[in-house]
């Protein structure tokens, strides 16, 4: 694959399927209030609704038409080894944040990346509730809306930095030496991440419960941004692996990744070697 950027067709192409994919998921959202769209629950108890696997199935069928060499991972479709096999592969999340959207809060998001060799190339972060379209391109910068974006100036994390976290690891991170001011709950991880390549957030941070579906776009989209996505070794995850699931994670400008790295292993118990 040549080098992408945003005049590219299938860079549009892309960006409209997920716009059609938010569309759909819309249809069924209600403000405030319940959904309409009938609800299951997963093994494990987390939901599921019927506009997940309506988008699902719509942006398999299109960006397969947009993509046909390229392996499918997705949240709500049974997975195939047959991925592994592929440079090329489609890591989707029809809805992440599920629940919100099943209670009517509008931080939801439609998340779609196209991996190649481990590593996302483009990735998109569409939460139509909101009228925000995170949008990343390797080599090309990242997007809110159209508008460049970048990771928040601070040269450190510090009592006025704004963090999002789930509230149990926040505590340890307190308990580690980091302070921060803890900002409301965000729904969506990829939206959390998000947040932070924007500026939104100075940092943020995911326990050991994220797939491949719910961080591979936001990742891409933070990198271009000028940030880092890494769990304690402080390298660059590898997405398209037989296990989707990933450890702690942190979310920061590149700037100051190393403090919020060093206080994410003194929280965990690793030395700094």
């Amino acid at each position: 694959m040549t080098p992408l950027s945003y005049a590219d067709d299938v860079v549009a192409s892309f960006g409209e399927a997920v716009w059609r994919a938010g569309d759909i998921a819309l249809r069924y959202f209600n403000v405030g209030r319940r959904t309409s769209a009938a609800v299951f629950h997963k093994e494990g108890g987390s939901p599921v609704t019927e506009a997940d696997h309506l988008v699902d199935a719509f942006l398999k069928t299109r960006l397969e038409e947009i993509f046909p060499e390229a392996g499918w991972l997705s949240e709500e479709t049974e997975d195939s080894r047959e991925r592994l096999r592929r440079r090329d592969v489609l890591v989707v999340d029809p809805i992440d944040g599920t629940r919100a959207f099943s209670l009517g809060e509008k931080t939801w998001a439609v998340a779609a990346a196209l991996v190649r060799d481990g590593r996302p190339v483009m990735g998109i972060v569409h939460a139509p509730a909101l009228g925000q379209t995170y949008v990343g391109v390797r080599g090309a910068g990242a997007r809110l809306n159209g508008a460049p974006i970048h990771v928040s100036s601070r040269a450190a994390v510090d009592a006025g930095s704004r963090v999002g976290a789930p509230i149990f690891l926040a505590e340890e991170l307190r308990l580690a030496g980091l302070h921060f001011s803890l900002q409301p709950r965000v729904p969506s991880l990829a939206m959390r991440i998000a947040y932070v390549a924007s500026g939104a957030l100075d940092a943020g941070f995911a326990s050991e419960n994220s797939n491949d579906w719910d961080i591979a776009a936001a990742d891409l989209i933070l990198e271009e941004a000028g940030g880092l996505l890494a769990s304690f070794d402080g390298r660059p995850l590898v997405y398209n692996r037989a296990e989707t699931r990933h450890g702690v994670l942190a979310a920061a400008p590149a700037r100051i990744y190393p403090q919020v790295n060093d206080a994410l292993r003194r929280a965990f118990g690793y030395s700094k070697s």
